[in-house]
């Protein structure tokens, strides 16, 4: 359970391939340049997230820090 909340938070104490397998059990994939196929996964992971109670769901979008 504490390994699924710190996935959850993003925490760097996670193995990477704790995230890749994560990824996997929920369905998300994480390497494609396809731009239909990422159309695709974007609109299936926006239809789950209706699922989620409104107090669980963010309310804005986070930018996306891609700066390395």
């Amino acid at each position: 359970m504490i390994t699924i909340r710190r996935v959850a938070k993003g925490s760097p104490r996670v193995a990477i391939g704790t995230y890749f397998e994560a990824a996997a059990l929920v369905g998300v994939s994480l390497f494609t340049d396809d731009p239909d196929r990422l159309k695709r996964e974007h609109a299936t992971q926006q239809e789950r997230l209706t699922l989620l109670p409104k107090r669980v769901r963010r309310q804005t979008p986070e930018p996306l820090d891609d700066d390395f």
